[in-house]
């Protein structure tokens, strides 16, 4: 399935790149606009000359414990398909995945690609690794839903007027409507799988067996059961995720010493959020300072101390990540070329029976063309 994806993926390079290139000018643009006002900006700047280093240090913290929360959502959802993985390299994972997200064009893909082609490395089938990447993606839209329509009611409580009502009654009906695509997912995914196959009989694309594996590993994934306890502990889990990040972004406040607008300080995470996963601008650079600074302003927090703040939670939440990120990159990839060469070297080393048996001797093993030591093919590359 995921070399479907990459397939399908590589042929719009030119695409990909544009779209990467325009929307890291929007981003831009974005910032030059916030920054436009000199004085804002030496306030700014100022204020976080006098950062606290305890609360960027507890900031560090809590998105290191958002990133361990997704590694074990991972853990959690593969063990409930069959496969069991460990924490270790699913945490080295969990900062990869989150660096490429961030930063390489063709996003959701490239990522969903990467994470699917580990699980496979590691023991999962491909209906278990496909089924554990639509299932975390459901279940934290969820839980982002959830947290979305908390946000919403709380700044709703905090105003006089009942103007935002219908907000809140749109956020609910969307986490109805998630919430009834993760417990008849199996229907979800034979409209997917029925989709597909209909696509490829009227353009013929994806070409060869692509669409066949595809069509296929949908069909085993309806049939991994998920009860409905197991659904509320996934949720539960895919909430952590968020709400650790969330406390990344109340831990910013503190580190500029700024008080915390509480009726609409989850919504404006909730919206930065949400416009950081749109597929226009990289990582949502420029977008999310934005729209955190602007939304923290409107609830309270004067324009120097909402920027500030804006600024120390994207320094913990993506450049740093980003930078382990490539990091557990690195040493994943690096583990995959060991294990490569290590079994490359196993088969040559084919085993003889010892010539002292009675008997005649068996015959020296003739290596076939299929046993000749090969590259793995589960071993990372560059993606890009």
């Amino acid at each position: 399935m995921a070399d479907g994806i990459a397939t399908l993926w590589s042929g719009r390079n030119l695409k990909e790149i544009i779209r990467y290139v325009l929307g890291a000018a929007i981003g831009i643009v974005v910032l030059v606009l916030l920054f436009g006002r000199r004085s804002e900006l030496i306030a700014a700047w100022h204020q976080l000359s006098n950062v606290s280093v305890g609360w960027v240090l507890a900031a560090i913290v809590a998105e290191a414990t958002s990133l361990y929360m997704f590694a074990y959502l991972q853990q959690r959802v593969l063990r409930l398909s069959g496969a069991k993985l460990r924490m270790p390299g699913l945490y080295l994972l969990t900062m990869a995945n989150d660096a490429i997200s961030n930063t390489v064009p063709g996003e959701p893909a490239v990522s969903s690609a990467y994470r699917y082609r580990y699980y496979r490395r590691c023991g999962a089938t491909g209906a278990a690794a496909g089924w554990t990447i639509f299932t975390i993606l459901i279940a934290q839209a969820i839980a982002m839903s959830l947290l979305l329509l908390i946000g919403v009611v709380l700044a709703i409580a905090g105003q006089t007027s009942g103007r935002n009502t219908g907000v809140a009654v749109v956020g609910l009906v969307i986490v109805l409507a998630s919430g009834a695509v993760l417990v008849r997912r199996d229907l979800v995914l034979r409209l997917a799988e029925r989709a597909v196959r209909g696509v490829r009989r009227l353009t013929g694309h994806p070409r060869g067996n692509v669409g066949e594996r595809i069509a296929s590993t949908l069909a085993r994934m309806r049939e991994i059961p998920l009860s409905p306890r197991s659904t509320v502990a996934v949720v539960a889990l895919g909430a952590s995720v968020w709400i650790f990040d969330f406390a990344t972004l109340v831990c910013a406040f503190g580190a500029v010493h700024a008080e915390i607008p509480w009726a609409g300080v989850l919504l404006a995470y909730c919206v930065s959020e949400i416009a950081a996963s749109l597929p226009i601008v990289p990582g949502g650079i420029g977008i999310v300072e934005g729209s955190l600074a602007v939304i923290l302003t409107a609830y309270g927090t004067n324009h120097t101390s909402a920027l500030s703040i804006a600024l120390v939670f994207r320094f913990v939440s993506w450049w740093l990540a980003i930078g382990a990120g490539w990091a557990g990159f690195g040493v994943l990839a690096r583990q995959a070329r060991g294990r490569a060469v290590a079994s490359a070297l196993t088969r040559q080393a084919d085993p003889v029976l010892p010539s002292r048996q009675l008997g005649p001797a068996p015959a020296e093993p003739q290596l076939s063309p299929s046993r000749i030591p090969v590259a793995n093919p589960g071993a990372p590359h560059s993606v890009a």
